[in-house]
């Protein structure tokens, strides 16, 4: 299965998830969000496939929700669609997912990776969580999985001040699981990957569920206040201005409301 957007490949038990809107910066918008949907549909549904690697094409990983999109109103679709951002932030998955970084993984891109259960990335690899910075909220994950993940001081640091670390950072912090030299993020996860799928499936399926349990019951007790609190935002006039400065490229004008 491939489209435009996203690109899907299966081989020797791995599923390779490639998002596919270089020029855009890989950005979510909804035709991204359904056909992630239906990539990682195909994932659990084939039982040839063992393991997914998720990555980006060109230059960067993902820069996160499509902002021309939110601002020509489709954000409800791309944050609360079926999975949650992206049509991926909230599934239930049975197999595990590695996010291959190159580039830049930012705000929903971050938060897609850190819905994975590994990670790997390049070198010059950075990472940020900006929403604080135009106007909204890391709702897409950030704010519930990242205090749980890493010591909470240096959460609430990325959190709020928006400010972008580096790879060798994000590897210190446990954030990821290794760097790789630029470019060879794609092969390492993939032979990752394929380490993974060489073991006993059902063996590997419970192995995940049963070290998933942590984060899963926090999840189920922290989406909804996040979910009210994002749609909360999302209406205020400092989302909207945000959004706007961001595509007209000046400095935003807070009004605090």
């Amino acid at each position: 299965m491939s489209n435009d957007v996203v690109l899907y490949h299966a081989e020797n038990g791995v599923a390779t998830v490639t998002l596919n809107r270089p020029d855009q910066r890989n950005a979510i918008n909804p035709e991204v969000c359904a056909a992630i949907r239906a990539a990682f549909d195909q994932v659990e549904t084939d039982p040839d496939v063992r393991v997914a690697v998720l990555t980006g094409a060109g230059s960067l990983f993902c820069a996160g929700m499509d902002l021309k999109a939110f601002a020509g109103g489709a954000g409800d679709t791309i944050l609360f669609g079926e999975h949650g951002f992206g049509g991926f932030v909230k599934r239930k998955r049975t197999k595990p997912v590695i996010a291959a970084v190159e580039g830049a993984a930012l705000a929903g891109g971050f938060e897609m990776m850190l819905a994975c259960d590994l990670a790997i990335a390049g070198t010059s690899a950075q990472f940020a969580l900006p929403e604080v910075r135009i106007g909204l909220i890391p709702g897409a994950g950030g704010a519930v999985r990242l205090p749980v993940s890493i010591p909470r001081v240096r959460a609430n640091e990325i959190l709020l001040t928006g400010k972008p670390f580096s790879a060798q950072d994000a590897a210190d912090w446990g954030v990821i699981n290794r760097i790789t030299p630029d470019g060879a993020a794609l092969q390492a996860a993939q032979d990752m990957a394929a380490d993974i799928a060489s073991n006993a499936p059902l063996a590997v399926r419970h192995t995940m569920t049963i070290a998933s349990a942590a984060h899963a019951a926090n999840d189920a007790t922290q989406w909804p206040a996040n979910d009210q609190l994002i749609r909360d935002i999302g209406q205020t006039a400092d989302a909207a201005e945000g959004a706007r400065a961001f595509i007209e490229k000046r400095a935003p004008v807070w009004q605090g409301k």
